[in-house]
């Protein structure tokens, strides 16, 4: 390894262009949170500390640590690339409103997306309803391409406004009477302080990327085993969109409904190294 003095003095870029030291032991923990063994921990971390050079991004870096890793687990690595699956998804919101979605029906809730819903006031639409015993789930989806963007206080104060005037009309029915409603901001980046400052005080439910804590985006999604199709390596680009366009946006939808790939026209040899790469990660 790089002798940790050097280390103190090696800079890398954030996607937000912030510059913070290269810490072997961060890179250490996103390998091991991939389920990467600690022999090719090891390799990895060894080979990217004698390469890592001052200014480089944080992109190259884990291109560098994925490329490595895809050549000792395939599994592991597309969990390490986790987070550019989520971004491929885009560049509209639209399917990370249904993979949010998603997370929701996994947990037992009746799920509706991209709703037109009545208020007090004016109509809004809501991105994902979703319903289980007595509470009823409110949520706004923030997609962003770019990691280094943040949701800002705006988006609480907006959305907050929004619900009330739901939550308002709604009262005025009686199966509304006893319904605990919940608000939710779910992103696939992050919060302003002055956003989770805000939502704390109001009762508004986070999910950011790896906010908060065990229950962040990037958690839930490992801990739930909800990945998102554009993880998988063996398809393409134009099978992927293919495969959203229809509303198929997790893995384990794909899995449920493998018929899709044959009506895709995909070759036999092929559907079957699909159905291996979606079958590891049904077991990770």
């Amino acid at each position: 390894m790089v002798h940790e003095a050097k280390m103190t003095q090696i800079r890398i870029q954030k996607a937000s262009g912030e510059l913070e030291s290269f810490d072997p032991q961060k890179l250490m923990t996103s390998l091991k949170n991939s389920g990467a063994q600690e022999d090719a921990i090891d390799e990895i971390v060894k080979d990217i500390t004698e390469w890592v050079y001052d200014g480089v991004s944080t992109r190259k870096l884990y291109s560098r640590a994925y490329s490595l890793l895809n050549r000792i687990s395939k599994s592991g690595a597309m969990l390490y690339r986790l987070k550019k699956a989520i971004i491929d998804l885009g560049p509209s919101g639209y399917p990370f409103e249904h993979f949010i979605g998603e997370i929701f029906r996994r947990r037992g809730y009746e799920v509706e997306v991209g709703k037109i819903l009545q208020g007090a006031s004016i109509t809004h639409e809501m991105d994902v309803l979703a319903f289980r015993d007595d509470v009823q789930v409110l949520a706004e989806c923030k997609f962003s391409v770019n990691q280094g963007n943040s949701v800002s206080i705006q988006v609480p104060l907006y959305v907050n406004s929004r619900v009330q005037d739901i939550v308002e009309k709604w009262r005025e029915d009686e199966r509304y009477r006893d319904i605990r409603f919940e608000v939710w901001i779910v992103t696939n980046s992050r919060f302003s302080p002055d956003s989770i400052q805000y939502s704390k005080s109001k009762g508004i439910c986070l999910m950011g990327w790896d906010y908060p804590g065990e229950d962040a985006l990037k958690r839930v999604i490992e801990r739930e085993r909800i990945f998102p199709i554009t993880i998988l390596s063996k398809l393409n680009k134009a099978e992927k969109r293919a495969l959203i366009d229809a509303s198929v946006v997790t893995c384990a939808q794909l899995l449920d409904e493998t018929w899709r790939l044959e009506k895709m026209g995909l070759p036999s040899k092929k559907r079957r190294q699909v159905l291996k790469e979606l079958e590891a990660l049904a077991k990770v």
